[in-house]
């Protein structure tokens, strides 16, 4: 069973959470994106294996949403942070 780290209740067994994507998502200028720029955004995700910034959110506990930092490969959670911080310098871009 996967456990993870939440930043205000500690770490909580994965069936309360639920997983919300890729983090640090941007989202283009409504006015000025092209087609191609909104199907990025939209449908196209990095799907790499090893280090990753993905969001969460405590489903079934203080219902927030947070980022975190894991290894697709390993599912080890090399930290979690809330929406305001910045992202990790960890992440291998």
């Amino acid at each position: 069973m996967l456990e993870i780290p939440c930043p205000w209740c500690g770490p909580r067994d994965e069936s309360e959470f639920a997983y919300g994507g890729e983090a640090h998502l941007n989202r283009p200028d409504p006015e000025t994106a092209s087609d191609r720029e909104w199907a990025a955004y939209l449908y196209y995700r990095d799907n790499k294996a090893g280090v990753h910034a993905e969001r969460w959110h405590h489903t079934h506990g203080c219902r927030r949403w947070f980022n975190a930092v894991r290894d697709t490969v390993t599912y080890r959670f090399h930290s979690v942070y809330t929406m305001d911080d910045e992202q990790p310098a960890e992440i291998d871009q």
